[in-house]
């Protein structure tokens, strides 16, 4: 009879801790939908809501590592952007309070594109703390492009001097 009651305290603590990772899992894939969506809307109230106070997000330009108010002062002028996710992961730390993910995304001007980043758990909910927006570019196009990148940048350099 014992072991009967451990194995269902056993079974009972699981199916919580499976129903709370399920909880957890759709609280932060709805923020990041509301991320994206806030964004295609210029809803830049429920945009940057939706971040940590200290968030960094990272662009497509290795120049373009920004903190909430640069960040804002480039988006507010703005009429947003729309990126569609096709798919998403997302993982957790073993105390339930972080979350990563990676997610693959559809934009009209740019193709696809991919998003990676950290939320965290806060007194009001998941926030994103860390966005980083990609272009990933196929291994046999790298070459040619990590090329051109370098010619740039020496350009760059070049013109500073």
């Amino acid at each position: 009879m014992r072991h009967l009651i451990t194995s269902l305290f056993l079974v009972l603590a699981l199916a919580t801790h499976a129903t709370a990772k399920d909880t957890d899992r759709a609280a932060v894939d709805a923020v990041l939908d509301n991320f994206h969506k806030a964004a295609s809307e210029a809803n830049w109230g429920t945009y940057f809501g939706l971040m940590s106070d200290d968030a960094i997000f990272l662009g497509t330009d290795a120049g373009e590592r920004w903190d909430i108010p640069t960040f804002k002062s480039y988006a507010l002028p703005t009429k947003g952007w729309t990126y569609t996710v096709r798919e998403r992961h997302i993982n957790f730390t073993p105390d339930g309070n972080t979350a990563w993910f990676d997610e693959l995304l559809d934009n009209k001007s740019y193709g696809t594109s991919r998003g990676t980043g950290v939320l965290i758990r806060t007194n009001s909910g998941w926030k994103i703390s860390q966005y980083h927006l990609t272009f990933p570019i196929p291994n046999d196009l790298a070459a040619g492009f990590t090329k051109q990148i370098q010619a740039f940048e020496k350009r760059q350099k070049a013109g500073q001097k």
